[in-house]
């Protein structure tokens, strides 16, 4: 386990649904997908994320994840990355952390 935190030190991070618009692989990096998402209503950013081993690009498409909005973007191998998806490790797997009501908007805040 790590550190514990102050809920005000949670409060500061942004969590938010986004939906996959387009994923493709990362040009310079095997175990890299760069995702287009959209983070509420026409607001579209890129993420990279580091899926590419456990997911097909195609499969991401259209779905709903969720999504730290407020980190500082930064540059992965090349490429803008502006927030990070939310995924959990079991084992080998990596698991997309998602809502489990398909009707959940982009940009809903995950509390």
């Amino acid at each position: 386990m790590a550190d514990l935190i102050s809920y005000a030190e949670f409060a500061k991070v942004d969590l938010r649904v986004a939906r996959v618009l387009e994923a493709r692989p990362h040009p310079n990096a095997d175990k890299l997908l760069l995702l287009r998402i959209e983070l509420s209503e026409g607001e579209t950013r890129q993420i990279v994320a580091g899926i590419r081993q456990h997911y097909e690009p195609e499969s991401l498409v259209g779905r709903r994840i969720v999504v730290v909005a407020n980190l500082e973007p930064t540059m992965i191998r090349g490429e803008t990355s502006q927030g990070m998806l939310l995924a959990a490790t079991s084992g080998e797997r990596v698991v997309l952390l998602q809502p489990d009501d398909p009707e959940c908007l982009p940009g809903a805040k995950v509390k």
